[in-house]
């Protein structure tokens, strides 16, 4: 999985910490040597920002996506290949981009800016998708940084025109006899036309089959995506949705997001934008996106809600913290973080919150809306759809936990919001980033902040 930029920042740094610091025979870790440096690693050019990071579990090797550049490093920082993704010729504007077809905008030389960074295992191979003509992949081979194939000529290849890193997530899911899938969220910054905002694509065993990126279903009614309504730019001009993390689990794929909706204040006859955070959920195997649902998600701690997602990381709950929590150790909790409020999406305010959500009791409610809905009771409920209210429609069927929708009640919104349960806030450096294990029965997360500190 990706994660933000700032977030593997602190995973490397995590990383570091676990290899250098000691345990003795108790079980208790003891610091490291204060005197031991940190190994770090510099790219090679001014501009070349980190923006993406994976470990290879089998190796440990390090694949960095950088602007301009792929690195490939052993275990200790050192470089073993690099692989060049930029600067070229290039112009937002063009769709197609100039290597389709001839584009009249003024082509210039462009940064390529890593947006994803994946390692498909079963096919030996890195996915790497940046900035440059609307967002296409290079797919490299893992031992040498080898280009295997860059698609291009058809539509379906181009990703997301977003250039900020941070704005694409990919979750790859895996199958023993068969393609994998890589289901891609993205924001679409204004252009619904040509991107969705959802989409599961097939990963082709050959780099450069016909088919690889294309959707796993389409034709001329369904296809494996989700559209954001042009209408919906009409009410707010800048709607996107925008993704933080994902992972997969069970029979489905999860995105948590951060999108913007209009409310009305209590006493007050306007409305006015405020970001909500959500939880997205999907059936792996749903090629028409019938199961697509999403459940706002936030924290409450003495009356300061905490709304706006920073981070998240998925772990397992641990004997000690499952029995607190009345769940099985194995069961998948989520690790958040959420700034303060829900009006300031790109200047977070700095008092934070870590909150744990048990991913059992989301499925719980969401299954529980599916089931109000096929009762005829309700709307929609999406605020990404121009009209919110379209009822519900009755159908006699049993809903279970793995249930995948129908061509009726999607995509589907909840209206109530999960409340997740706030571990430890902070008020003057804002938590930006989390990960989190079970080490002998204890859950332990390690917090990243706004000013560069480490919180275990």
């Amino acid at each position: 999985l990706i994660m933000s930029p700032a977030m593997w920042k602190w995973t490397c740094l995590v990383c570091h910490l676990l290899l250098s610091t000691t345990v003795s025979p108790l079980g208790r870790q003891q610091p490291p040597h204060p005197k031991r440096p940190f190994i770090t690693f510099t790219g090679e050019q001014a501009e070349g920002n980190f923006n993406h990071l994976v470990v290879d579990e089998r190796t440990g090797h390090i694949y960095l996506g950088a602007v301009n550049r792929i690195y490939k490093l052993s275990s200790d920082l050192k470089v073993l290949v690099t692989h060049e993704t930029g600067p070229d010729d290039d112009n937002p504007k063009c769709y197609p981009p100039r290597i389709v077809q001839t584009c009249n905008e003024p082509l210039t030389p462009t940064n390529n800016i890593n947006k994803m960074l994946l390692i498909d295992y079963k096919e030996n191979r890195l996915i790497a998708c940046g900035s440059l003509y609307q967002g296409i992949c290079k797919l490299l081979r893992l031992d040498d940084l080898f280009k295997l194939g860059e698609p291009f000529h058809k539509k379906e290849h181009y990703l997301s025109g977003v250039n900020e890193s941070g704005s694409v997530f990919g979750v790859i899911v895996s199958y023993s006899n068969m393609d994998d899938k890589l289901f891609i969220a993205t924001a679409v910054d204004g252009k619904p036309e040509y991107f969705p905002t959802i989409s599961s694509r097939k990963l082709t065993k050959n780099s450069e089959a016909d088919g690889m990126f294309a959707y796993v279903f389409h034709d001329e009614f369904v296809a494996s995506m989700i559209k954001i309504p042009s209408d919906t730019f009409t009410i707010i001009p800048d709607f996107d949705i925008y993704y933080i993390y994902g992972f997969s689990s069970g029979n489905f794929v999860y995105f948590l997001t951060l999108q913007p909706e209009m409310i009305s204040p209590p006493g007050s006859t306007t409305k006015e934008q405020v970001y909500t955070s959500k939880l997205v959920r999907l059936c792996k195997e749903d090629t028409a996106f019938n199961s697509y649902v999403e459940v706002p998600i936030g924290c409450e701690k003495n009356g300061v809600e905490y709304r706006l997602l920073q981070a998240a990381y998925l772990s397992k709950a641990g004997a000690i913290l499952a029995r607190s929590l009345g769940v099985g150790p194995e069961d998948d909790i989520l690790f958040t973080v959420f700034s303060k409020g829900q009006k300031r999406k790109m200047k977070s305010l700095d008092e934070s919150a870590l909150c744990i959500f048990v991913l059992k009791n989301i499925n719980d409610r969401i299954k529980d809306r599916l089931q109000s809905c096929y009762r005829g009771e309700g709307t929609l409920d999406l605020a990404w759809l121009k009209v919110k209210d379209i009822p519900c429609s009755s159908a006699l069927l049993t809903i279970d936990d793995n249930f995948c929708g129908l061509d009726m009640n999607a995509p589907l919104g909840v209206s109530s919001m999960v409340r997740g349960l706030p571990i430890f806030t902070e008020d003057g450096d804002r938590m930006t980033s989390v990960i989190a294990y079970v080490y002998k029965n204890h859950s332990l997360a390690f917090v990243g902040t706004k000013s560069g500190k480490l919180k275990k």
